[in-house]
């Protein structure tokens, strides 16, 4: 839970209940069979792994490693033992808010109490349960009580975030889909503290915590590479828009437009990933492209306008050696197809304009329309809209324009800022846009191209 000063009544209403349940589990415990020296041990695991939280592959998102020895405290203890240990993040190192501690141990509590619970149904008894190796005993159980911790913790996190307005539901739900797959994966490090419990008592947390620091490293490494992809990305796409400061935040926004048509048709992660980037970069062939071309008044010349059509190419030339891209190159290489076939540079036609290609050609068109140019002034998204569907079924797939028309229902979109022009700077008067279908290039000699 991200802190956050001011929470609703009904979020504090929340924490209360949670607090409530929490306290009333441990309250009412009979703490028959208690194991103390298992406890203590576990204990004392749980505080060392929460001193050092992993990050995950959300920019915002922090797990705790000290579930893992919560869910191993439900295979070694009761359920009561398991809420006991997971209350013990009331002692947590970390310096957190008040509120903040008391309510992740009270959750890590009922977590630890509804996943012992979910064991102990699951686990075999009778005379069967003494011959059958222990291991065999553990894994259905434990998978049972592993996915029982992780999705009460799920559900107890995004229900103080939404109720307290740091989250809506369709970000949280995308940010679960992104995070179960870690979570389960650092929570299956329990049944290992467990086995190993079992087998060498009081030294397993010494051989624990090696391999368990070595998947917090491992997941660290991976998210810093992920964050030098971005930076490099980044670092072009500035690269591209210092030549026109008309077109500065373009290929953000463009890339979030395509972000918004691709989660309305329902795209799966990578792939939401794939168009994000592609969104980011579908300029990036505008660094071979003369800056006299990109900035020229008035018509242009059929060399220029070829040099014009050949940026997605020199985008493809410059980027496809970034292996991690994928499907991303296609998007850039035909973002200006159009649906007609009178497009560049391949002159592709209906199905065979690739899918990213489609989606970035309709975001693209759509923030060069509701954006200020120095030949006119932003359109309204209202007008953006009505050049869309006038547009929908020549220049663009009619499936793509109504997905992103239904996602600016949902979402807002935010207008660029205001242009500010350093004093000195050469500024472009009746330039046409390759990107605004409301405003076609002119080339020497020709009617609108």
């Amino acid at each position: 839970m991200r802190e956050r000063p001011g929470l609703p009544p009904v979020a504090w209403s929340y924490v209360a209940a949670v607090v409530a349940g929490a306290v009333f589990v441990l309250a009412t415990a009979s703490y028959e069979g208690f194991k103390p020296q298992t406890f203590v041990v576990l204990a004392a695991l749980f505080l060392i792994c929460d001193s050092t939280p992993a990050l995950l592959n959300l920019e915002r998102a922090r797990v705790s490693l000290s579930f893992s020895a919560c869910l191993a405290s439900v295979v070694l203890l009761d359920p009561e033992g398991a809420a006991l240990v997971g209350a013990c993040a009331l002692a947590a190192f970390q310096r957190v808010a008040l509120v903040k501690r008391v309510y992740n141990a009270a959750q890590f509590a009922l977590c630890g109490y509804i996943a012992g619970t979910v064991h102990e149904l699951l686990r075999p008894v009778g005379p069967h349960a003494r011959w059958r190796p222990a291991v065999d005993l553990e894994l259905l159980p434990f998978a049972g009580a592993l996915f029982a911790y992780v999705a009460c913790n799920l559900m107890m996190v995004g229900g103080i975030l939404l109720l307290s307005r740091q989250a809506t539901v369709r970000a949280l739900i995308d940010e679960i889909r992104l995070l179960t797959p870690g979570l389960l994966g650092y929570g299956s490090f329990g049944l290992l503290i467990a086995g190993v419990y079992q087998a060498v008592g009081l030294f397993a947390p010494v051989l624990v915590l090696l391999p368990l620091f070595v998947a917090r490293w491992a997941f660290a490494q991976t998210r810093a590479q992920q964050r030098a992809h971005e930076a490099t990305l980044a670092a072009l796409c500035q690269a591209v828009e210092t030549k026109d400061y008309y077109t500065r935040g373009h290929s953000e926004r463009v890339s979030r437009g395509a972000v918004m048509i691709a989660e309305e048709i329902g795209m799966s992660p990578a792939r939401l990933e794939a168009i994000r980037f592609a969104g980011m970069l579908h300029d990036v062939g505008k660094l071979g492209v003369p800056t006299k071309v990109l900035q020229k008044d008035g018509p242009l010349s059929e060399a220029e306008f070829a040099a014009i059509q050949l940026h997605p190419m020199r985008g493809l030339e410059i980027i496809r050696e970034i292996g991690f891209l994928d499907e991303a190159l296609t998007g850039i290489m035909h973002h200006h197809e159009k649906l007609n076939g009178r497009g560049y540079p391949m002159g592709l036609a209906g199905e065979e304009i690739p899918e990213f290609a489609r989606i970035i050609g309709v975001a693209d068109a759509f923030d060069a329309m509701t954006s200020t140019r120095s030949y006119r002034p932003a359109r309204s998204v209202a007008e953006g809209v009505a050049e869309l569907r006038k547009c929908s079924g020549t220049d663009f797939d009619p499936q793509m324009v109504e997905a992103f028309l239904r996602a600016l229902e949902k979402t807002e979109w935010d207008p660029p800022r205001q242009v500010v022009v350093p004093e000195g700077e050469h500024v472009q008067t009746t330039r046409q846009d390759h990107d605004d279908p409301s405003t076609p290039i002119k080339v020497m000699g020709e009617g609108p191209w």
